[in-house]
């Protein structure tokens, strides 16, 4: 049974209550973009944004059978049914794990995150990498690769955050290409675009995620899949509930087909087989390497010690450490900037003098 708001505000620990409620006065009366608030470390993951590519992998088998399927309408409803069930770990996970939804550590410029799930049952292997390309604006970029099944997925995405009616609005920016190559040789390409959240619960202390209006998958094959996203009250009263549907166009012949139901729990295809899409089994993580053979700026071991603090309730330590992070990107960054600024100015110096940019 999904519990009220009210039911949940035991998420924010009694002795951070006051910090909440100067935390929402804050969120209330703030302008601009929310993504750049300092949030206190009981509201944090312990988890960066980099890694929430990850969520798209999560179950693997749907995204191998993909490439199983025998026509381009069987390959689209495929798709659909692989992207429905990467929103419950997107979406939920913090949810389920924590109490209330949390905020995401905000990545640094040239954070990574890399990691695999492993061949299975002739699945293929699949391999992630991430990249934080940008930190004004956030941008994250993604590519998930199985080469045995010919699926590549890449993609970016960024957030703009408001508040509005008591609830915090999260358009997401960006998109993600799905490509299938095909065994003769052709290709297949799927632009799939990102739903729009509502954070709900603020006012309770007890934040979760619902999806709001629409989102697409445009198949290069002409079908298009299209989902309405709606919460409490709308279809059929439960939260995360969906309705989608699959048709042609371009030219395409076929019937529409109907899908719907919950995308954390499970969904049906109208007058089909029950259920199409269950996500109640546990998820695969992807499998990464030691934190002591990564880099500086791969996202485990940037932040582990910040990690350590939320997970524990050690805030004091993840706040120091988050903070000791953000000044040393801060003036890594200001050295940077310094440096293309020089180089900028002699190249203008260069071309002042006569000297073509071309042959430097």
């Amino acid at each position: 049974m999904t519990s009220t708001p009210k039911e949940e505000a035991s998420a924010v620990p009694a002795a951070q209550r006051s910090s909440w409620m100067s935390l929402v006065k804050s969120i209330t009366s703030f302008s601009g973009d929310l993504f750049s608030m300092t949030a206190p470390p009981f509201i944090l993951s312990p988890v960066s944004l980099a890694e929430f590519p990850a969520y798209w992998n999560e179950r693997p088998e749907l995204f191998a059978a993909i490439a199983d399927g025998k026509t381009p309408e069987a390959r689209a409803e495929a798709v659909l049914l692989w992207f429905l069930s990467t929103l419950k770990s997107q979406y939920t996970s913090r949810n389920e794990s924590m109490g209330s939804e949390k905020k995401p550590l905000n990545p640094v410029l040239g954070e990574t995150f890399r990691g695999y799930w492993p061949d299975k049952n002739g699945r293929g292997k699949s391999v992630l990498f991430v990249e934080q390309v940008s930190h004004h604006p956030p941008i994250t970029a993604f590519w998930i690769r199985n080469a045995a099944k010919g699926l590549t997925l890449q993609g970016h995405s960024a957030q703009r955050t408001s508040f509005s009616s008591g609830s915090i609005i999260v358009k997401q920016v960006g998109h993600a290409m799905l490509t299938l190559a095909l065994p003769g040789g052709a290709q297949e390409q799927y632009l799939i675009t990102l739903p729009k959240l509502r954070i709900d619960g603020i006012l309770y202390g007890s934040p979760y995620i619902e999806l709001m209006e629409t989102s697409y998958i445009q198949s290069s094959t002409g079908w298009l899949s299209t989902i309405e996203y709606k919460g409490r009250g709308y279809f059929s009263g439960k939260s995360h509930t969906f309705k989608a549907t699959l048709e042609p166009n371009g030219g395409q012949r076929g019937a529409t087909s109907t899908f719907e139901g919950q995308w954390d729990a499970k969904g049906k295809k109208v007058g089909g087989a029950d259920p199409w899409l269950d996500v109640t089994p546990p998820k695969e993580e992807v499998t990464v390497g030691p934190i002591d053979d990564m880099a500086e700026l791969e996202t485990r071991k940037l932040w582990q010690l910040v990690s350590q603090g939320i997970r524990t309730g050690d805030f004091d330590l993840a706040a120091r450490e988050k903070s000791k992070i953000e000044r040393s990107y801060s003036e890594r960054r200001s050295r940077a900037m310094w440096t293309v600024g020089n180089i900028m100015q002699w190249l203008c110096r260069k071309e002042r003098n006569g000297i073509a940019l071309g042959a430097i």
